[in-house]
Formats: structure tokens, sequence, C-alpha cells
């Protein structure tokens, strides 16, 4: 998976409550890192524990 914040539509606004910010600290913009499925994986049970926000994250949907 590509978690990609510069293509977040709802970056700056679910920064604070999202994993990534959580892991690393809110990114300055553009933060764009490959996170393999095991991670992924790893990150969905901790947030389903409620250890750790869920990824906030939801891609663009720009048309070209």
């Amino acid at each position: 998976m590509v978690i990609d914040c510069g293509t977040c539509e709802v970056a700056g606004l679910a920064c604070q409550d999202c994993v990534v910010s959580v892991l690393l600290g809110v990114p300055e913009m553009p933060l764009k890192a490959e996170v393999s499925d095991e991670h992924v994986g790893a990150l969905s049970v901790l947030a389903d524990s409620g250890l750790v926000p869920p990824l906030r994250l939801i891609p663009s949907q720009k048309t070209g």
C-alpha cells in the first residue's frame, strides 16, 4: 500500500487522528510512503484494538 498524504482529501483535517501522525508525527506535506501488506495488517489489528487510530487516508478522486 502506498500512503500519499499529498493526495489525501482530508489532509490537514484528519491528520491528528491518523495512524501516520501517531507513528511519525504530523507529516510535512507531501509525505509518501510504501507500507507492506504485512504492516498494513498489523496496523489494522492495532487500530481495531483501540491502541492507535486508523489510517484516515482518503485518496483524491480527481479525473483527468
